[in-house]
């Protein structure tokens, strides 16, 4: 495994990392979980993360006993704060209120005395961001909370942020989480540059386009314990499931060949060559995935196998 610094600050993750959303809490047998919880960490992977609303709590529970057994200072836990948690009427966005009480939830949930990465999982335009870095930073002051992060910001949200804190004395944001994979780039034009330029890193979710770059759709059969045959797990994936996106991905899975790696492992590989992007989230279900995606730290890509990718998937999606 290897680690990179998140952003400008001093912490450092690994460059694969393990996440939660739907799967340890909800379509994963909490068993096989833990196996993959321990595959992760046998591989190297420090940093976990997760969400307060993924299965509505159940994935920081699953995480608070699957991680409980393994050093504390081995671990970089993250969690965010945002969705809506329950009817009461503050019970969801960035209000100093839901911050404050969500962040006593989640360590509840997850068995620990203090969180190392807390997010913003999407920006509120119903507080204002003095009021969203003032309850961040009070948190860093309690102990609460070691850094905190955003998740699918704008640039100018970003700046926003980082402006606000300058002018608070208070701890700017270190992290952005962003979806970002071969079939997804759009935070290359705006968002990248501008986090580089905040010392913001990029934490990105979904690399494998939800399971689309793993190769397992390239005959056009859906296999039965796939995520895009679970109607309650394939909605983000099904408008992505297209001709030229699998005709992509095809011709993506004749170079891992010629590299003898699997397409998974390529395409995480790929993400982590960009600058700024400081780990990959991968979303495994088995344990021998998490194997494979994990080898994805150490693959290097060629400046002319970069320039081949780059010709596949710089086509037209339409």
């Amino acid at each position: 495994m290897k680690y990179r610094r998140l952003g400008e600050s001093g912490l450092k993750i690994s460059t694969v990392s393990l996440g939660s959303w739907l799967t340890y809490g909800n379509a994963v047998e909490s068993a096989r979980g833990r196996e993959c919880v321990r595959a992760a960490l046998e591989a190297g992977v420090n940093f976990f993360d997760t969400a307060d609303v993924y299965a509505k709590g159940a994935a920081e529970s699953f995480l608070g006993v699957a991680l409980a057994a393994f050093p504390r200072n081995e671990l970089v836990i993250g969690t965010k704060v945002f969705g809506k948690m329950s009817e009461a009427v503050n019970d969801a966005g960035l209000s100093r209120k839901h911050i404050m009480e969500s962040c006593e939830h989640s360590m509840r949930r997850l068995k620990v005395d203090y969180i190392d990465l807390y997010q913003c999982h999407r920006h509120d335009p119903d507080t204002p961001m003095a009021e969203v870095v003032r309850a961040m930073d009070d948190l860093i002051r309690q102990g609460k909370i070691l850094y905190w992060g955003v998740s699918c910001w704008s640039p100018d949200q970003l700046l926003d942020a980082c402006e606000t804190a300058d002018r608070q004395h208070a701890p700017r944001p270190i992290s952005n989480q962003p979806p970002y994979s071969l079939l997804q780039r759009e935070i290359e034009d705006e968002v990248l540059p501008a986090s580089r330029d905040l010392g913001i890193g990029q934490v990105v979710f979904s690399p494998l386009a939800q399971g689309i770059l793993t190769g397992k759709y390239l005959d056009g059969a859906i296999p039965d314990d796939s995520r895009l045959a679970n109607d309650s797990l394939n909605r983000f994936m099904k408008d992505h499931v297209t001709e030229i996106n699998l005709a992509k991905v095809k011709a993506l899975n004749e170079i891992a060949k010629e590299l003898e790696t699997p397409l998974a492992t390529l395409a995480l590989a790929w993400c982590l060559t960009q600058e700024g992007v400081s780990s990959v989230i991968m979303g495994a279900t088995k344990p021998e995935q998490v194997r494979a995606n994990c080898a994805a730290a150490n693959l290097e890509l060629s400046d002319e196998v970069l320039a081949r990718i780059e010709a596949i998937v710089s086509e037209p999606t339409k």
